[in-house]
């Protein structure tokens, strides 16, 4: 019993939450015998809609937002408020680390036994990709809630998370390092490459991997390990598939929609609504907008009062993992750390011609065109946190930047996080280490 809790996967419960699906109803009784193409997309459907809240926590721990003292749903969030790791209230929403690994579950049903079962196709090919594309996102996301920052010096050393490749119960599940975990990522990346053969999906179903989000992921990837000429490459690839951006000046539109023009990957809620409810917008966000010329600032915020609330979030609509901006972003943060200043110049100033009124483009466009190495840096870095607000972006940027100070004051009490501090990466939770004392 011991060795099965240590699984962590919970695989009797992650079967039961797809019961309704029919390729459960086979002998013998309890067993999950997928047999077909159909029956393994399903189980595929089941492994993207587990759901992980983990960029809506990391929101809580950043800069972006103010934690409502007065409403009722505080109490869930309260501690990872002033970063309470070591004794938190049993009422606080934990950091995923069992939903995240029931995914990866799911995935490795795809990859060991589709392979096997299935009957060679264009459709099978696909599907083994998107989990292998999945796998690689999702342990991603575990390196970069549980893990240090990757540092090349020290990957090797650092611990990172347990890997599982195999349905295996009896396994011991113990963290390895950094490194070796990246390298998985980039191995399933590598094999998901090979595999998916639709550029991209169409809305409604952009929940699923395509080579556009698969290209997008790996620009991310490499942006994290600091492989700029990588990111750029990966970049490029997912501008072949989907460059678009909407443009603000014609269309007053979200950009982070589902089924709008930048979409890539629709698969997580990055803002639940309890906390976009129990939430305002910090000052320490808002003040980075021009609030009269970006065009973003009144499709993301409503005042309220002396503050403003969210638009952004809470909405299913709102769904998204990947979205173009992205690319042109990180495209123009790589080239400037290459010293390649032309190209990061001009990557930003298109992003940023589709998010400002003509006249502060104009104005922005001259002083860019002066902006030295580090001016350029440090102001990519806030457009993309003008632009990924409440997105799930900020607190992984800043872990993998500068780590800066951030407080917080919670019933009149105040609360640091101090720079370079440990917190910013969390420990494994609590029933996790429970369960496995590898942990």
């Amino acid at each position: 019993m011991k060795n099965i809790l240590k699984y962590v996967f919970f695989a009797g419960v992650a079967i039961t939450t797809v019961s309704c699906d029919h390729y459960l109803d086979v002998e013998p009784v309890g067993k999950v015998i997928p047999e077909t193409l159909t029956d393994y997309r399903a189980v595929m459907t089941s492994g993207y809609s587990t759901t992980a809240i983990h960029k809506a926590l990391s929101a809580i721990r950043a800069d972006e937002l103010i934690l409502d003292e007065f409403n009722d749903n505080a109490t869930f969030y309260r501690d990872h408020y002033i970063w309470n790791d070591a004794n938190p209230d049993k009422t606080t929403n934990s950091f995923p680390y069992a939903a995240l690994y029931n995914r990866i579950f799911y995935t490795n049903v795809i990859i060991n036994e589709a392979s096997a079962k299935l009957a060679p196709s264009a459709e099978k090919d696909q599907l083994i990709g998107e989990a292998y594309a999945l796998r690689a996102l999702t342990y991603f996301d575990l390196l970069n809630i549980f893990s240090k920052p990757f540092n090349a010096t020290t990957a090797g050393t650092d611990r990172g998370v347990p890997l599982a490749l195999q349905i295996d119960l009896e396994q011991a599940y113990v963290p390895q390092s950094v490194a070796v975990i990246y390298d998985q990522i980039l191995s399933d990346n590598e094999a998901a490459s090979k595999l998916l053969n639709l550029n991209t999906q169409t809305a409604g179903i952009n929940y699923r991997f395509s080579k556009a989000a698969l290209y997008a992921m790996e620009s991310r990837i490499f942006l994290y390990r600091k492989e700029w000429a990588k990111a750029i490459a990966a970049a490029d690839k997912a501008m072949t598939y989907k460059s678009a951006l909407i443009n603000l000046n014609t269309t007053a539109a979200l950009p982070n929609l589902y089924n709008g023009p930048e979409s890539i990957l629709a698969l997580e809620d990055p803002f639940i609504n309890l906390l976009k409810g129990a939430s305002y917008a910090a000052p320490t966000l808002t003040s980075v907008y021009d609030k009269t010329n970006d065009l973003r600032f009144a499709l993301y915020y409503q005042a309220s009062g002396s503050r403003y609330r969210f638009r952004k979030g809470g909405d299913i609509a709102q769904k998204c993992t990947f979205r173009t901006s992205e690319l042109y972003l990180t495209k123009a943060e790589a080239s400037a750390q290459l010293s390649d200043l032309p190209t990061a110049r001009t990557t930003v100033i298109a992003f940023i011609k589709n998010r400002y009124t003509a006249t502060a483009f104009n104005t922005l466009s001259t002083s860019i065109a002066a902006m030295t190495q580090t001016q350029l840096l440090d102001f990519i870095a806030q457009e993309r946190q003008r632009e990924f607000a409440v997105e799930g972006h900020r607190w992984f940027d800043l872990r993998r930047t500068t780590q800066k100070q951030i407080n917080h004051t919670f019933n009149d009490q105040d609360y640091t996080l101090i720079e370079n501090d440990p917190r910013y990466t969390l420990p494994f939770p609590l029933d996790a280490r429970l369960n496995n004392p590898d942990l």
